[in-house]
């Protein structure tokens, strides 16, 4: 690879350090639901998703039910693929979670801080939603799908249209 100026600098070193200087340089902190600055949010839509997967959860815990004991292939085949919808779908309410929502909405506040107590509440709602989706993983029983819907009803309100 061609050198410049003596120094070892490559063509995609000099890239590279460009693009550092470029983004230590920008005036302000930017915030992303994608974790790329492009400042779009959409927490109605995302609160929207999550009741649709903890919906799908419960659809599929009680076809899970009503097949259970089947022991045709087919009924068996059935079973196994609401099993795994149930568990891509608490997948995807976990990984929102995290992803969008503690990562990128949750605003962490100082201890000592005001509002640090309400910020501290809004992480165990956030948190609780989590929870509720690993359980409602690990478990077929209906209860589980109610506990999540109510866990991701307790955070939309931090989120108005």
């Amino acid at each position: 690879m061609k050198r410049y100026c003596g120094a070892g600098l490559t063509v995609l070193g000099l890239m590279s350090l460009s693009a550092v200087l470029v983004w230590t340089a920008s005036p302000a902190a930017v915030e992303a639901h994608c974790q790329v600055p492009c400042g779009i949010y959409d927490d109605t839509a995302r609160i929207s998703l999550l009741r649709e997967d903890a919906t799908t959860i419960a659809k599929a815990m009680k076809n899970m039910n009503d097949l259970a004991g089947a022991h045709d292939a087919q009924g068996m085949n059935q079973f196994t693929r609401w099993v795994a919808t149930k568990e891509d779908h608490a997948s995807h309410v976990i990984e929102r979670m995290a992803n969008y929502f503690l990562a990128q909405r949750v605003k962490p506040v100082a201890a000592g801080a005001e509002g640090r107590a309400a910020y501290l509440e809004k992480l165990a709602n956030h948190h609780a939603v989590i929870a509720a989706a690993m359980k409602a993983k690990q478990n077929a029983a209906p209860k589980y799908a109610d506990a999540l819907m109510h866990a991701i009803d307790g955070i939309a309100g931090y989120y108005p249209k």
